[in-house]
């Protein structure tokens, strides 16, 4: 199997201390919570490494639907993927992700991508081809991962674990938001029936679903702004550095 994650950060991304580098940071919760927006702020805040795990998932979504696969047929996924090569180069605004050498940044953040990552993320050949992948990357520590089940299966050992969830209207109301701004305008119903198939599938998935680790802080972030979330985390994590 051909898995590549390039880790290339630019000479002015902020450089952790040694003793930050040693934590790992997960934050779990569905989509349109916030996740993305207060993972990479809380990573600058701290100089760790931002890892979207989501964008792998959708990098192998966008293979499927490039290679006219049904995302249903789990054993033609699970085909595809020794000759599939996905890659992540780290720059200081935001993450490139490459699959088989083609940017596909823009191209995997699209509400049809978001439902077939979805798809694709429940099969367990998949969730075992890309567990090493994340593990690798956040060995050394000094990491903020985002997610779905990062805290419960692929860092279990964290030593902060956050699950971040807000109200169904209010993390609609984002997503619509989000995808307006990208372009790809929508009805906000449409919007929010996507969000609550997506939450249906994620949580009812028998492979690692979307639940909450034992651990984990659990922050709703419906009446909370960005810094207030952050301001949160860091609380938490400033004991445990």
């Amino acid at each position: 199997m051909s898995r590549s994650i390039v880790q290339a950060q630019s000479d002015n991304a902020p450089v952790a201390s040694a003793a930050q580098r040693r934590l790992i940071v997960t934050l779990d919760g569905p989509a349109g919570a916030g996740k993305s927006t207060v993972a990479k702020l809380l990573a600058a805040r701290l100089g760790y490494l931002y890892l979207d795990t989501g964008a792998l998932y959708r990098a192998v979504a966008w293979k499927v639907r490039a290679a006219g696969i049904d995302p249903a047929d789990a054993a033609a996924v699970a085909g595809l993927l020794p000759t599939t090569k996905v890659a992540l180069e780290y720059r200081p605004d935001r993450p490139l992700v490459f699959v088989d050498g083609r940017d596909v940044t823009d191209a995997i953040r699209t509400p049809e991508i978001s439902q077939l990552a979805s798809l694709v993320s429940a099969i367990p050949a998949v969730r075992e081809w890309l567990l090493p992948v994340q593990r690798d990357i956040g060995a050394a520590g000094g990491i903020v991962a985002e997610g779905r089940d990062l805290g419960t299966r692929i860092f279990p050992q964290a030593q902060a674990k956050f699950f971040l969830d807000a109200d169904l209207t209010t993390r609609a109301a984002r997503r619509h938001r989000e995808l307006a701004g990208a372009g790809h305008a929508s009805e906000l119903e449409r919007t929010q029936q996507e969000i609550e198939d997506r939450d249906r599938q994620d949580r009812t998935r028998d492979v690692a679903p979307l639940v909450p680790a034992p651990d984990a802080v659990r922050v709703d972030s419906s009446t909370l702004t960005v810094d207030q979330v952050v301001n949160r985390l860091l609380d938490v994590i400033a004991i445990k550095l």
